[in-house]
């Protein structure tokens, strides 16, 4: 049924010189379906998946909410939106005309950004426009901030250089007051060069910057990636907040950096639960002061509580709030070293979480989009986040502490560090390179410090770049000694930091227990299951894979099992599963890439994630495989014409052979048929009784990738062998092809690096 449509059409007010009926026309048209001018100029670039907050994005106000939550004021101005951009070579002035529009703050590289352009080591981007200036009296001033640009950022206002910075991750600001012209408008050009690799920070983006990345690089993202704005302020302002919770005086210990200040200026802080007063207390800029707070009550993950906070220098008032939690080392009940949360032994479990979205690539298209994966990962039982060699825009770490997410906050890795290995760390390179890796580190923790979710810096990942462990090791300890630091995240561990971090795929291991240092689990799983129609390109991988959400459930429950058990025997505290969602190519995320499906059953793995299991699903036996029968198939070696996959195929030319088929030196099933060939393709018929069968699965040994029919369907399709039996899921379609009585199996297998072996079976999940 269509529903009724009322159109109310209201005449313009004021009919503007130029107007004519034809444009009043238009705007009427436009007006009426909500086409604005920005959308005729904007529109996201197809040819990629793309998440359902896509449609959401706004070209006039893209991601409009206040950037900086710890440090907010009222008098502040958007400056996301629609800007012309250029990309010219890099040694070539300021354009004279610029190419197009660029939707800001998403990167040239993204869909959203209406672009889509790769930016060369050999190309500089341009931005460009306008902004009307307030008439600042008083001795206000006018301050641009940036949430992050990558990687060298260069702003002019009004032709008048304003100021420049490199990192691709901390944010930045300029006073840009003495180039205004006051109460007009003002011209705002932003000059940005990315190498993407040569001297930089830069995470899993692609160094190389080609085209398409694939397997643990993803695509760059370039230019500016978070929010712009711009905030007027009073002569004497605030520059920064260090709020640091001290659970034990029962206090919050903050310092404010204020600019402009005189011998006179004062400091009033003011820390409110809700809407009631709790403390207040005055004191000096630049002067650490103890604010008490009665009756605490402890920030955690079950219960997120933050308090609000009022900061008063002078003119200027600043909106915060804070947590009050204390993370530090400490023995559990079994005596082990364990990450104590307020003097509680708590296991943390979580994902790793790479920050990347199909459509906006660095920057998610909207808030809503990154409060629904905080919000998501605590519905599946997690109660730990690794951010990995990514930082997050301040409005992430909010939606951690409001939501109650306990964060792992990685530095993006850089070349600084010279030929380091699993066994040993790197030497230093370039020295300005390492001075750059340093200053974003230390710009990192600075910048993040006042989050109550953020319980521990990441300095290394995998012994990419990694130097001077101890150095850095102390020195984060020294510039935040309220959280722990981990000194290396997997691979070349140098007995330095608060934890020993492994990392295995796929199965679970931990590190042997230590005095001094919590044994983590910082990376296992990465368990690969592509869905069709829900990918970045036509294939994926993973570390090892699955076939379908029943059989990706029941290993991820296998896993964690071991998870909990290596807790209890050996002393872990803490796991990270690979991964939160699909990256471009690599397709072992628990969800899709464009978030749109759980590849996993929510309610198990939640339960699994908490150390809460049920039985373990059993399997009764319909067709046995090679461990225990030695079944007849008709095989060949031979490229097969025809429909070899159907019933009516007649194989009567082919060999018959026992399974299991395999090369000698296979030692985990019977190898009862040679198999030297690379092609391996086998029949069999097979009689099933009557009634339909209770979720059926492929029982399978493959050391090789396998493509498994059913009476002429797609049944199972792996990329990536195994050298173990597993039951595999079924495809839809190929179930319902099953039937009671003459089925026909067909497998077509290949050889790899591996000594190769194949044999299939059929089971059905017991009844309960």
């Amino acid at each position: 049924m269509i529903g009724h449509l009322r159109i109310q059409l209201t005449w313009p007010r004021h009919i503007v010189p130029g107007m004519t009926m034809k444009t009043i026309t238009c705007a009427l048209i436009l007006g009426l379906f909500g086409i604005s001018l920005a959308a005729q100029e904007w529109k996201p670039v197809p040819g990629h998946i793309m998440t359902q907050w896509a449609a959401d994005v706004n070209p006039r106000n893209p991601l409009p909410e206040y950037p900086r939550p710890q440090m907010a004021r009222k008098d502040w101005v958007n400056l996301n939106g629609l800007w012309e951009y250029a990309i010219q070579p890099l040694d070539a002035p300021s354009p004279a005309k610029f190419a197009g529009k660029i939707l800001v703050p998403f990167p040239i590289e993204s869909a959203l950004s209406g672009v889509k352009k790769p930016l060369t080591r050999e190309e500089r981007l341009w931005y460009r426009r306008t902004f009307k200036s307030p008439k600042l009296t008083g001795g206000k001033r006018l301050l641009l901030h940036f949430g992050a640009v990558d990687w060298e950022a260069k702003a002019f206002v009004n032709g008048k250089a304003v100021g420049e910075h490199r990192g691709g991750y901390d944010s930045f600001t300029f006073d840009i007051t003495e180039a205004l012209k006051p109460g007009a408008e003002n011209e705002l050009v932003v000059a940005v060069f990315d190498a993407t690799g040569a001297g930089q920070a830069t995470g899993k983006q692609n160094f190389k910057k080609i085209a398409n990345p694939g397997r643990i690089s993803y695509t760059p993202s370039s230019g500016i990636w978070q929010t712009v704005w711009l905030e007027t302020v009073a002569a004497t302002h605030i520059q920064q907040l260090k709020l640091i919770p001290d659970v034990d005086a029962v206090c919050l210990r903050v310092t404010v950096a204020a600019d402009g200040v005189t011998p006179e200026t004062t400091v009033e802080i003011i820390a409110l639960d809700g809407r009631k007063e709790t403390a207040r207390i005055k004191g000096k800029p630049g002067v650490e002061l103890k604010l008490p707070i009665p009756n605490v009550r402890l920030w955690t993950p079950d219960d997120p509580f933050l308090y609000s906070l009022r900061v008063r220098v002078g003119h200027d008032e600043v909106t915060s709030y804070f947590g009050m939690r204390k993370i530090a080392l400490g023995k559990d009940e079994n005596g082990f070293t364990t990450m104590l949360l307020n003097g509680k032994a708590v296991f943390e479990a979580g994902p790793l979480d790479q920050g990347f979205w199909p459509d906006g690539i660095y920057t998610a298209p909207t808030d809503e989009a990154l409060r629904w994966d905080i919000a998501e990962m605590k519905r599946l039982g997690f109660n730990m986040v690794r951010k990995h060699i990514k930082v997050e825009p301040a409005r992430w770490f909010y939606w951690c502490d409001k939501l109650g997410l306990l964060v792992w906050q990685d530095m993006p890795s850089g070349g600084v560090g010279r030929g380091g290995n699993r066994e040993k760390e790197g030497v230093m390179g370039e020295p300005a390179v390492a001075r750059q890796f340093e200053a974003e580190l230390r710009a990192m923790i600075e910048q993040h410090w006042n989050h109550p979710s953020i319980i521990m810096w990441d300095i290394f990942n995998e012994a990419w770049g990694q130097y001077d462990t101890a150095r850095l090791t102390r020195e984060v300890k020294q510039l935040d000694p309220s959280r722990l630091v981990d000194s290396a995240s997997g691979w070349a561990d140098t007995r330095n930091g608060d934890v020993h971090d492994r990392h295995n795929y796929p199965r679970p291991a931990c590190p042997e227990p230590e005095a001094a240092r919590a044994a983590v689990l910082g990376e296992f799983g990465g368990i690969g299951l592509s869905i069709p129609d829900h990918t970045w390109t036509g294939s994926t991988w993973g570390y090892s894979s699955v076939s379908g959400e029943r059989a990706l459930t029941r290993k991820y429950l296998e896993l964690w099992r071991e998870v909990w058990q290596l807790k209890t025997n050996k002393g872990l505290r803490a796991a990270v599963y690979t991964q939160w969602t699909d990256i471009e190519t690599e397709g072992n995320g628990l969800y899709t890439y464009d978030r749109k499906i759980l590849k996993v059953n929510a309610n198990e793995i939640a339960d699994a994630n908490r150390g809460v299991f049920t039985a373990p699903k059993t399997f009764d036996v319909v067709v046995p495989t090679a461990q225990t029968e030695a079944l007849s198939w008709r095989y060949t070696t031979a490229q097969p014409s025809g429909d070899w996959i159907k019933s009516a195929f007649d194989d009567a030319t082919w060999r018959a052979g026992a399974a299991g088929f395999g090369a000698a030196g296979f030692t985990n099933a019977p190898v009862r048929t040679p198999w030297e060939s690379d092609e391996l393709w086998l029949r069999r018929e097979v009689v099933l009784p009557q009634g339909e069968l209770h979720f059926p699965a492929l029982r399978v040994m493959h050391n090789q990738p396998v493509e498994i029919f059913i009476n002429g369907v797609l049944a199972v399709s792996v990329n990536s062998g195994r050298p173990n039996y597993e039951d595999m899921d079924i495809n839809p379609e190929a179930v319902k092809a099953i039937k009671p009585g003459v089925n026909q199996l067909a497998v077509h297998t290949r050889r790899g690096k591996r000594v190769p072996f194949i044999d299939v079976g059929l089971v059905q999940e017991r009844r309960q």
